[in-house]
């Protein structure tokens, strides 16, 4: 008989814990990461304009290649390639503690106004010629770049407010651009080569900037791993983190410094590079969800590192590959960056749930109809004063009897050559004014939003892409072409940002954050294209962007002129149905309207404006925001009354500001969007305060 032996169940090897797969993970995406660096710093080692490849690069580095090719690699490549492994770092770590610091997801250098803050600083050292070491450079950024994250942090409050934070950061931004650019124009010699460098590049001439730039990003590393225990306790709250004994004010600060410290680093290395610090945490956040060890600041900073590293040597690579050797010499990395860098703001801002983070603080306003005469003779008056000024004062003066005798027909060859190039220059930016006022009016009457204006949509950016790629590449454009080219510019970015924040209905957060992203992409191909461009059509392009009317005739007004006098026709006609889009979704439909034509229609006038205001005066920021807000404000909300006062008050600012411009430092001249923007970034900031005081 045969025994059968007993079956015996063999028990299966235990799993391993949670943790430990989550850490072998984790290993393994860093390894990943690491290998993914060191390929990039391999392939940006072999690239550049000499002809020199992989064996070549080898020989130098073991000592075994001809001088010449030894030079190459030593003294250009090579600290090239450190460079962007440092910049990358120390952006990427920047925006990390500063994401975690301020409870933001969108906190970076670039968001909190770091880098422009940096670059502003460094300009104005570099106008008034003291000529200083690259360490006393990097002290001078480092107290711009403080300055200006101090502020916007200020102004967005911690954990609150995300589209506060990049609205208040990017209206700093275009004020510290503005003044730097400026100095551009006025000090040409001095800052020669800081536009350029403002645009971001990891190319260096030897290792002088990489070995003195290197400790301080070190430093700043140590420090905030040392700190990172308190980081991680700030996450849990503020009064959390005080039960656990951490000092959060001094945190926060030392966290805030360090940061600023590794910022300023990579601006006096590389010039800013833009979105590294805000793309490089969110992918770290993404991979935190899955192997929760990178949830952890001190385990999540080595990772950013690499990720940072990984954006800018691949940035690199990747332009070098797609555009000749000899061409790509001339072309900053940052701009690859801020165009991936724009894709990525877009993407975030269609995931991102609303929080209504810039409400309209308006309170519904009655105001009689005494005080709205009172204010239309007042702002006419105004009007005409200061119409009167601009046409007699410059760097020729002219009496009130020169302008008639011009009038007539019987002025003095010298009077007749002011006024004729005058004349146009007054009358593009009187125009150009209402248009934007008019512009923004209607866009924040149908996206119900106190904050839209062409300029923050991204609108006026595309307009200028548009215009400044007419600009670039023909040699005289006539005036209908540079109208039609501007709107062409507007069009396209009005559809990409209308069109993603339609979705949700133009929330308010949506919409800025999309607006933003298109307004980054297109400022980076303008970059380029003036980067690349002749230097005489650079010098005009810069000239044209910073909003002035120099050099304008009758025919360049004309286009403006028919399209403003359409555009506040249709507005009058219209001014009900502006009233009913500003109230809510519900209202318009009880009564009959047709909420997406009306939408639709009413959009596609606020760009015609827009575009061919560009196309007219170059890029003028803020009117469409200052001029609908102190419209409402002084006669209500009824766009009857709304329109005329903010196209009024519209004209007055711009005029102002090209007069100002062009007289105060007669010969030299500023444009007039340089000086909205002086004028436009406090009063965008105090209404950002205003209505985080009334929420």
């Amino acid at each position: 008989m045969a025994v059968t032996a007993p079956t015996t169940t063999t028990a299966a090897a235990p799993a391993p814990p949670p943790t430990a797969r989550s850490r072998t993970g984790a290993a393994a995406v860093a390894a990943g990461l690491a290998l993914l660096v060191a390929v990039l710093a391999v392939a940006d080692l072999t690239q550049g304009t000499a002809d020199a490849g992989a064996g070549e690069v080898w020989k130098a580095l073991t000592g075994q290649a001809d001088p010449a090719d030894s030079s190459v690699v030593i003294a250009s490549r090579l600290p090239r390639m450190v460079a962007g492994l440092v910049v990358g770092a120390a952006l990427a770590i920047a925006g990390t503690a500063l994401q975690a610091v301020s409870r933001n997801v969108l906190a970076s250098p670039d968001t909190l106004a770091v880098n422009a803050g940096s670059y502003a600083a460094l300009g104005l050292a570099a106008a008034t010629g003291v000529s200083m070491p690259l360490l006393a450079s990097s002290g001078v950024a480092f107290a711009g770049g403080l300055a200006a994250a101090a502020v916007v942090l200020g102004l967005s409050g911690l954990g609150t407010g995300t589209v506060r934070l990049v609205l208040a950061g990017s209206a700093l931004t275009l004020g510290l651009y503005a003044v730097t650019e400026g100095m551009l124009l006025l000090f040409p010699e001095e800052t020669q080569g800081l536009y350029e460098w403002h645009q971001g590049s990891i190319s260096q001439s030897g290792w002088d900037g990489v070995t003195q730039m290197l400790p301080l990003a070190v430093a700043g590393l140590a420090g905030l791993l040392l700190l990172s225990r308190r980081i991680d306790a700030l996450a849990l709250g503020d009064d959390a983190a005080r039960g656990l004994g951490v000092p959060v004010r001094a945190t926060r600060v030392t966290a805030v410094l360090l940061a600023v410290l590794l910022a300023a680093a990579s601006v006096t290395l590389a010039g800013p590079i833009g979105f590294v610090g805000l793309c490089a945490p969110a992918l770290v956040r993404s991979v935190a969800r899955r192997f929760r060890t990178y949830g952890k600041t001190r385990a999540g900073i080595p990772l950013a590192a690499l990720l940072g590293m990984a954006l800018v040597l691949g940035s690199d690579v990747l332009l070098r590959a797609m555009v000749p050797s000899d061409t790509a010499v001339s072309v900053p990395t940052g701009v690859v960056t801020s165009l991936v860098g724009a894709v990525f703001l877009v993407v975030m801002a269609a995931r991102l749930r609303d929080t209504a983070g810039a409400a309209d603080t308006d309170k519904l306003r009655i105001r009689s109809h005494r005080t709205f005469v009172a204010t239309t003779a007042v702002l006419v008056a105004a009007l005409v004063a200061v119409t009167l000024i601009a046409l007699l004062v410059g760097d020729t003066k002219l009496l009130l009897g020169d302008v008639a005798n011009w009038l007539q027909g019987r002025a003095g060859p010298t009077t007749e050559v002011v006024l004729d190039t005058r004349v146009p220059r007054v009358l593009a930016a009187l125009l150009a004014g209402a248009a934007l006022a008019l512009s923004g009016t209607i866009v924040q009457a149908v996206t119900r939003n106190p904050l839209a204006e062409p300029g923050v949509l991204g609108v006026s950016n595309g307009a200028a892409l548009g215009a400044v790629l007419l600009v670039t590449t023909v040699s005289v454009p006539s005036s209908w072409g540079l109208s039609a080219a501007a709107l062409g510019g507007a069009a396209l970015t009005s559809v990409g940002v209308f069109g993603l924040a339609a979705r949700g209905g133009f929330q308010q957060n949506r919409l800025v954050l999309v607006g933003m992203g298109f307004a980054t992409a297109s400022t980076a191909l303008i970059s380029l294209l003036i980067v690349l461009t002749d230097p005489f059509n650079a010098t005009m392009a810069l000239t044209w962007l910073s909003g002035s009317t120099y050099g304008r005739t009758l025919p360049d007004v004309v286009p403006l002129a028919i399209v403003l006098v359409v555009g506040l026709a249709i507005a009058v006609v219209r001014r009900r149905e502006l009233d009913l889009v500003s109230l809510d979704e519900d209202t318009p439909r009880l009564l009959g309207l047709d909420l997406g034509r009306s939408r639709l229609w009413l959009l596609i006038l606020s760009v015609v404006l827009a575009g061919t205001a560009v196309s007219a005066a170059g890029t003028i920021g803020f009117v469409g925001l200052v001029a609908p807000h102190a419209a409402r404000a002084l006669v209500g909300r009824q766009h009857t009354r709304v329109v005329p006062v903010a196209v009024l008050l519209g004209a007055v600012l711009v005029c102002t500001a090209d007069l100002i411009g062009r007289s105060v430092i007669a010969p030299a001249q500023l444009g007039a969007g340089l000086m909205t923007a002086v004028i436009g970034t406090p009063y965008f900031l105090y209404l950002l305060v205003r209505s985080r005081s009334a929420r």
